[in-house]
C-alpha cells in the first residue's frame, strides 16, 4: 500500500536532518514520475535515469536553500526539468541538423474532418473520433492493452519536447495545470496550447488502431 508523504515542512525538516527513511520514501514515490518526465527531454532511458540521479544529488545539495515558495514536489521537478534541458542541449550538439524537425504550425486537426458551411452541421465532425484512451490504464487494462500502450509510448516519443513534457505531466501523471505551469515555467495559455497540440497528435496516431479495434 502506498504510504502517504508527510507535509512539506515536516518532510523538508527530516531530509535536512539526514533522515534516510524519509529520503527513501521520496525516492520510491517520485522517481518513477521523474524518470518518465526526464525521458520526454533526453534521447535514451539510460540518459533519463542519469538525469534523475543528478537531480536527486542537486536536491540534497540545495535543500538548505528551499524556501517553501512552491511545493516541494514542484521545486524538485523544476530542478529535474532544468537538469534534463541541460543534458538534452548537450545531446543535440551531436545530432545532425538535418534530423531536427521544425515545430508544427498548422492546424492540429485536418479541417476536412469537419463539415463545411454548405453542409447540415457546419463545423461539426463528419465522423466522431474514437474515444480518448486512458493514459494511465488500470492493471487489468494494462494486461489487455499492451499493444495500445506500446503505440501510445511511440506516439508520445514523436512529440516535440515541450508538448511531450506537458502531456506527460498532465495526462500521464495527472498533475494539475497550475503545477505544470510552475514546473515548466510557462504561462497558462501556453500550457493549454501545448497540451491541445500534443493530444491531437497522439489521438491522430492512435485512431487507426482504435478504429480497427
Amino acid at each position: 500500500m502506498r504510504v502517504a508523504l508527510p507535509p512539506d515542512a515536516e518532510l523538508v525538516g527530516r531530509l535536512r536532518d539526514g533522515d534516510e527513511a524519509a529520503f527513501a520514501l521520496l525516492l520510491d514515490q517520485w522517481s518513477p514520475g521523474m524518470l518518465r518526465l526526464a525521458r520526454s527531454f533526453v534521447s535514451t532511458p539510460d540518459s533519463a535515469a542519469e538525469v534523475v540521479q543528478d537531480t536527486w544529488m542537486a536536491v540534497l545539495q540545495a535543500l538548505d536553500r528551499f524556501e517553501g515558495r512552491s511545493s516541494l514536489r514542484t521545486w524538485v521537478y523544476r530542478i529535474l526539468v532544468n537538469t534534463a534541458k541541460r543534458r538534452a542541449a548537450r545531446e543535440r550538439r551531436f545530432v545532425p541538423m538535418s534530423s531536427l524537425r521544425p515545430a508544427a504550425t498548422g492546424p492540429t486537426v485536418d479541417p476536412d474532418r469537419f463539415q463545411g458551411p454548405d453542409e447540415p452541421y457546419p463545423g461539426h465532425w463528419r465522423t466522431l473520433p474514437s474515444p480518448w484512451p486512458d493514459l494511465v490504464p488500470s492493471p487489468e487494462q494494462r494486461t489487455l492493452d499492451a499493444e495500445l500502450q506500446a503505440r501510445l509510448e511511440d506516439a508520445l516519443a514523436g512529440l516535440p519536447e515541450r508538448q511531450r513534457a506537458v502531456i506527460t505531466l498532465r495526462d500521464v501523471q495527472g498533475r494539475p495545470a497550475e503545477e505544470v505551469c510552475a514546473i515548466l515555467e510557462i504561462s497558462p495559455a501556453n500550457q493549454r496550447v501545448l497540451l491541445h497540440r500534443a493530444r491531437a497528435h497522439v489521438r491522430a496516431r492512435l485512431e487507426v488502431y482504435l478504429d480497427a479495434r
